[in-house]
């Protein structure tokens, strides 16, 4: 589509152009493209300019803000050299880089680093490290390439993989100090709530058989047993944010931490920490351990184990307690004296309804498969009632005839029903409210979360670093990252990908004007902007400035 002036001669001698919007068309018949014209603008001496601008910009409104003002600048310049030298991302970089002043990070490091005679900005690469995790991980070698070709990052020139392990090592040296530092930084700035802790663990395998005093092979929440790996802690607060980390050997259990977070905690006057885990921790004697020097849990408990107590809680009669929209609890207490325990039995409406229709799915699918199996004859049906009878799903819900054909055994369906979006807990702390509980259950999903964010978005594994302390190192920036990015999701009520993808659309770019050199950002669409104003970062100048060429 294009815009074509069109040439006309009159009887009198004299000529007239005609201004069109037009486009190429193929003509079957003659075999070759034609011009259809779409809107006629008028005769070039009446032409109406405010039409034709009222159409540019509705153009514009369509087009990546670079190409705007790539052509912004080109009708400004008309006529006169243009050229384009480059165009990074700039909106995650800013929004990184404004929280990591407000939270005064730079002046921690920059602190530590008074003194020493390094011949680079050591603090801007401890950034920009930690500005990869959140924005696009990379290893140590590809964070120089991506700081010099993908991202603007104006107070860091291109800088080599030396750079970033001497970084690393100087941010080693000073971590334990550094991370107290942090979290005083960020209780100040979020009036963080610390009265109440939650605790959980999990594991971070290498790609690579070699062991350490910290890579160990042990029991590996990821599968993969064949690797050795480390074990990470992590305590949050009650709203999801990181409070301080752990690097343990890859074969400590997680009744061996206990009491090193404890000591650590305790040091930080942090001494009200609830150890919360799921289902598979709840066996007796680790309860009895979390319980050790006036400790306490909150723990998910199996509704389906048989258990006495556990059906007892289960089967008390009481109202359900509203905690937030669409999530309910009430309490049950079993047993007296030193056998006593508190049960709170939660249920949340939406998982209610979605256990309701994957039974009816289950009911269906199973259906299925009977009136297919109860058609066959012979031995090849013999040997299909068996396999099904067998299935771990679907086998305790089918019953066999006396002429063999099976059945849905409805009674066993209706009684799953019973369970739909509930989930039983069990706490060892009377002060706590119904509230607290649940709710802090519901955190470690959270913890878990957090967990899935390091090893996923920032890349937290496979690792790939030999050195103990290195490894160390690598986690360490990994939990800032998360601090960070917790923080933001926090204030925003936006999830960190959805935001990281917004913020990536604001760009810097670099052209060339009559042998000058100018940098300048595209403009902040609404979204960009209600999630600076979310933070309370302000919006920079636009125009960087204007240099040789």
């Amino acid at each position: 589509m294009y815009i074509r002036q069109i040439t006309r001669k009159n009887k009198d001698g004299s000529t007239v152009t005609y201004v069109q919007l037009a486009h190429n068309e193929w003509n079957n018949q003659r075999k070759l493209c034609t011009a259809k014209v779409i809107h006629h603008f008028g005769r070039l001496e009446k032409l109406d300019i405010d039409q034709l601008q009222r159409l540019v910009n509705s153009i514009k409104r369509f087009l990546p803000p670079e190409d705007v003002l790539e052509l912004e600048v080109q009708e400004a310049n008309a006529g006169r050299p243009f050229k384009w030298l480059s165009r990074r991302s700039y909106g995650g970089i800013f929004l990184l880089s404004a929280l990591w002043q407000q939270l005064n990070f730079q002046g921690l490091l920059e602190k530590r680093i008074k003194g020493r005679e390094y011949t680079t900005d050591i603090v801007q690469a401890v950034f920009a490290m930690i500005a990869n995790r959140c924005l696009a991980p990379a290893s140590k070698l590809a964070i120089s390439e991506w700081i010099e070709k993908d991202v603007y990052l104006p107070h860091l020139p291109a800088t080599g993989v030396q750079v970033f392990y001497r970084a690393m090592d100087f941010l080693l040296e000073h971590q334990s100090e550094l991370e107290h530092e942090i979290y005083w930084a960020v209780a100040d700035l979020l009036s963080l709530e610390v009265d109440l802790l939650f605790f959980d663990t999990t594991s971070a395998y290498f790609e690579t058989e070699e062991v350490t005093d910290l890579k160990r092979f042990g029991y590996s929440k990821d599968k993969r047993s064949d690797l050795p790996q480390v074990v990470i802690g992590l305590a949050v607060t009650r709203s999801g944010i990181p409070v301080k980390h752990w690097a343990f050997p890859g074969n400590t259990s997680d009744m061996d931490t206990i009491a090193i977070v404890k000591k650590d905690l305790g040091a930080w006057k942090l001494n009200r920490c609830l150890m919360v885990h799921d289902r598979g921790m709840s066996s007796e004697s680790n309860l009895s351990i979390l319980q050790q020097g006036g400790g306490h849990y909150i723990v998910g408990r199996k509704m389906r184990s048989g258990e006495a107590e556990t059906d007892q809680a289960l089967s008390q009669k009481g109202r359900y307690a509203e905690i937030e929209p669409g999530l309910f609890a009430k309490e049950a207490v079993i047993g007296n004296g030193e056998k006593r325990k508190r049960f709170i039995i939660a249920k949340n409406t939406r998982d209610e309804e979605r256990d309701k229709a994957k039974r009816a799915q289950l009911a269906e699918t199973l259906q299925l498969k009977l009136d297919q199996l109860n058609s066959r004859k012979g031995p090849s049906h013999s040997k299909a009632v068996c396999e099904l009878k067998a299935h771990a799903l679907y086998g305790k819900y089918i019953k066999e005839l006396a002429d063999g054909r099976l059945k849905i055994v409805q009674s066993r369906l209706d009684q799953e029903s019973h369970y739909d979006g509930k989930y039983l807990i069990e706490t060892s702390d009377d002060t706590l409210s119904l509230r607290d509980i649940v709710l802090g259950y519901k955190q470690l999903y959270d913890i878990e979360r957090a967990f899935r964010t390091l090893k996923t978005e920032m890349d937290l594994q496979p690792n790939y670093h030999s050195r103990d302390d290195r490894i160390r190192c690598h986690i360490f920036l990994c939990f800032m990252a998360l601090t960070m990015v917790r923080i933001i999701e926090n204030k925003t009520g936006k999830t960190w990908n959805s935001i990281r993808k917004e913020m990536d659309r604001w760009h810097y770019g670099e052209f060339i004007i009559e042998s000058k050199k100018i940098g300048q950002f595209s403009e902040l669409t609404d979204k960009q902007r209600n999630i600076l104003n979310s933070l309370n970062i302000i919006e920079p100048d636009y125009s960087i400035g204007i240099q040789k060429a």
